[in-house]
């Protein structure tokens, strides 16, 4: 279908219709995100906050639809997601309607357990021995099983989504009473319920679109799945793409655990002999007296224990499923649902128990001790890189962005994460070549482009690194780094967002300040982290210390926040397995492990933590880092030059001043 407006007068349209103002770093975005799509090239695009990212990849995107190819939007979570669903794609479609042939349609799409299931709510959920059990349990989780049900009922009479982000407030508990893992549906065709499913309706509606909002999550399993769950697609843009590798090995990982065994088992007894049943919980009995014995960390080949249950889990599996699967075929042989589910439990436990028993050269298998529910086992990929190549990237065009893909001034270390080799990458002037996409080792060319920020961050922010401080320990923070908090937050008056390492040190900061002065300090852990960061915007002398979730994702502009505080680098820990696993195979191929793993994870969660602090252009501030090895070892350029570009200090007194100006203006 023939269009008659470039990429750069629909932007100007979209950003009129929304009253904003175009940005030479969005057009430049537009136009490289609308090349990528005509010649092929994979684009990473790093465009730091204020940029207007959203729009620079979404109006590229609405031509590319126009011409009947369908674009894939991923993101990195669900609130993002909806953003995009409910704000975004609506703003932009008013704005430039009447510039279009057409208007595209969008819908947004989810995974399974995301909606309500109808088969749930009106037949109850199984209980540990396979039973579909019609009563809530008692007490809150009960009350809000009983809301949620009648809420989707209402949801279904008003042809709404079902979906969780609109449900009443719940605990996770009571939403898994009423929604379903895509493992144990009876699917559309078997459910009595399938014409009116929440979770099919998505799947349609998403099948009509020109452009389909989803989350990494289910980018990931539709790669798994041979591309069967999300509809066909050429093109795909994925947003918040620094968190592309994490969400694929979340997904591509698994966890056995006793408890998981024994529950699968007592599910089953229903449909199969009891001895059957019990020798999977004899099996998983057997699990639990190996991982007993075992200590915290990867599980190598010397493990045998652990590894011979995992086989006795998996062979006792494996002929319990083959006993489920006998007359499945039969209609009247489970007129409940309930052995598909059974069934599915015992599959997942087959599934990952064979997975851990091979202890293939490409996972890492590590064991765990839950505070609350004991022992588990984890698996996940070595590296996802091939798996994103391979499943992601090959044979269809991808734009990946971001406010933080450039580490230590390059994009190379994120384009390996990816999949992409830094060989395989095109200079602005290059053509794009003839590549044969069925050659699984052939060349994938992409191209890199930092668009910039409109901040000015040299006058807006100061980067102080107190390098009098002594580099932290083990032991967590000491004296001298408490007062330097205490001064610093005093200094600003509060409006400090205070980024940890771990949850002792942010409660062991908080108890400090607060015992030391009366600015109000709130502490992750202290509420629900959403009542939290409400909290924190309302009044601008509050502070909140907290760790990993707050460093990303937490948008508080203005005089709420003149002071971000980072304890220290925020390298992975030593004895983290997956990490650790990943840093030697580096090393034992020639590489720099450290740099490659270590630095780079480092180096991302830095970038993400001091962009809390400048959000729009108004803002001023301090970014203080109490850990001197930035800029006393040889590592620190490289995470320093992952950073944006502030005014660089290690003058105390200097920093001090500029807070208490900042205070009184």
């Amino acid at each position: 279908m023939a269009v008659g407006v470039d990429v750069r007068e629909l932007l100007e349209a979209a950003v009129s219709g929304i009253n904003g103002q175009t940005r030479p770093g969005q057009v430049e975005m537009a136009e490289a995100v609308n090349t990528s799509m005509h010649e092929g090239s994979h684009l990473l695009v790093q465009a730091g906050t204020g940029t207007g990212k959203s729009l620079g990849y979404l109006v590229p995107a609405l031509l590319h639809a126009i011409e009947d190819r369908r674009v894939v939007v991923s993101t990195a979570t669900l609130a993002l997601q909806s953003q995009l669903v409910d704000r975004d794609v609506p703003a932009l479609l008013d704005a430039t309607e009447k510039l279009l042939p057409r208007r595209p349609k969008y819908a947004i799409q989810k995974g399974r357990n995301n909606y309500a299931c109808l088969h749930r709510i009106r037949e109850g959920a199984p209980d540990d021995d396979g039973m579909l059990v019609d009563v809530p349990p008692p007490g809150q989780i009960g009350q809000q099983v009983l809301e949620l049900r009648d809420w989707a009922e209402q949801q279904l009479l008003d042809g709404e989504a079902g979906d969780r982000d609109h449900a009443p407030s719940h605990q996770y508990q009571a939403w898994q009473q009423v929604a379903i893992a895509a493992r144990e549906c009876l699917g559309a065709q078997k459910c009595p319920y399938g014409e009116e499913c929440f979770a099919e309706k998505a799947k349609e509606e998403a099948r009509k679109a020109d452009i389909v909002i989803t989350n990494h999550a289910l980018l990931s399993i539709d790669a798994f799945e041979n591309r069967t769950v999300l509809p066909e697609h050429d093109v795909v843009i994925v947003d918040e793409a620094h968190e592309l590798p994490a969400r694929v090995t979340g997904a591509a990982g698994d966890e056995l655990s006793p408890q998981m065994v024994e529950r699968a088992a007592k599910r089953s007894r229903r449909f199969v002999d009891d001895d059957k049943a019990d020798d999977l919980i004899d099996a998983s009995d057997a699990l639990r007296a190996a991982l007993d014995g075992t200590r915290e960390g990867r599980i190598e080949p010397s493990n045998g224990p652990v590894l011979e249950a995992a086989a006795l889990v998996r062979d006792v599996a494996r002929a319990l499923y083959s006993d489920l699967n006998k007359k499945t075929d039969d209609k009247d042989d489970d007129p409940d649902g309930a052995k598909r589910q059974s069934k599915g439990a015992v599959k997942e436990i087959f599934d990952v128990s064979e997975r851990v028993a091979a202890l293939s050269d490409l996972d890492v298998v590590w064991m765990v001790d839950r505070e609350r529910f004991g022992r588990e086992l984890r698996i996940a990929p070595l590296t996802v890189a091939g798996l994103l190549r391979e499943l992601v990237l090959k044979d269809r065009t991808a734009v990946l962005t971001s406010a933080t893909l450039t580490l230590g001034g390059d994009f190379d270390a994120i384009a390996r994460q990816v999949g992409l080799r830094p060989s395989d990458k095109l200079a602005d002037d290059d053509e794009m070549p003839d590549v044969d996409d069925s050659s699984e080792t052939g060349p994938l060319p992409w191209r890199g482009l930092d668009v910039g920020s409109p901040f000015e961050y040299e006058k807006q922010a100061i980067l102080y690194v107190a390098k009098h401080l002594p580099p932290p320990h083990r032991d967590g923070l000491g004296q001298k780094q408490f007062t330097e908090i205490i001064d610093l937050v005093t200094a600003a008056g509060g409006r400090t967002l205070g980024l940890f390492s771990s949850r002792r040190a942010a409660e062991a900061a908080t108890a400090a300040v607060r015992e030391a002065t009366d600015l109000k300090v709130l502490c992750q852990g202290d509420a629900q982290l959403g009542e939290l960061a409400r909290e924190f915007v309302a009044d601008p002398e509050t502070s909140l210390f907290g760790t990993l979730s707050l460093w990303q994702g937490l948008d508080v502009p203005g005089s709420t926040c003149n002071l971000v505080i980072i304890d220290r680098v925020p390298f992975p820990r030593p004895d983290e397995p997956l990490m650790a696993a990943r840093q030697r195979a580096v090393d034992e191929a020639g590489g720099n492990g450290f740099m490659a793993v270590a630095a780079t994870h480092a180096a991302l969660l830095l970038a993400q933590g001091t962009g809390r602090l400048i959000r729009r252009s108004s803002d001023r501030g301090v970014v203080a880092i109490l850990d001197p090895r930035i800029v006393t070892q040889r590592y620190g350029a490289f995470l320093r030059a992952s950073l944006p570009p502030m005014w660089p200090t290690a003058d105390r007194e200097k920093v001090l001043g500029a807070l208490k100006r900042l205070q009184s203006t």
